[in-house]
């Protein structure tokens, strides 16, 4: 059986089957699902995988960013207009790969300093949130300009 990062055995990977006609099939429960089903199995930290019914194609990566494009699109945004900007920048540069690693440590990090302090859970309002997302902002434009890459 696989095992997750906390090196405790992790459970089967789940598996949904997303049909022409744009439905959702959880495979383990037996019944259609929305995405804010697919939703509530990333909170839970559920594995899973979604494929495309006719082709086996894995889409996952596809459905994860349609349901963030519904969570901008409804509510509080996450991501500001300049650093969507600065990432959409990225895509088709030599730099692009460093840039997906660069987010993603971050994204570990605050992880991490959620796990050893719970009381920073309590402090992940939209402050927090804002201020990560200037730093964010500032340290791509630092990046941008050390390479040498114009705006």
């Amino acid at each position: 059986m696989p095992q997750n990062t906390t090196g405790t055995q992790a459970s089967a990977q789940r598996v949904i089957k997303k049909y022409p006609n744009r439905r959702l099939y959880d495979t383990a429960t037996s019944t259609y699902i929305t995405l804010s089903d697919i939703k509530q199995l990333v909170m839970e930290h559920a594995q899973f995988a979604v494929v495309d019914a006719k082709t086996g194609e894995d889409i996952t990566r596809s459905i994860l960013l349609q349901i963030i494009l519904e969570e901008e699109a409804n509510g509080s945004p996450m991501f500001t207009t300049p650093v969507l900007a600065s990432i959409i920048r990225f895509y088709g540069h030599a730099m692009q790969s460093m840039m997906g690693g660069y987010l993603e440590k971050n994204m570990q990090m605050l992880m991490d300093m959620q796990k050893q302090n719970p009381m920073v859970q309590g402090m992940m309002g939209n402050n927090l949130f804002q201020q990560m997302q200037e730093n964010l902002h500032k340290q791509t434009e630092q990046f941008f300009n050390s390479m040498g890459i114009k705006r």
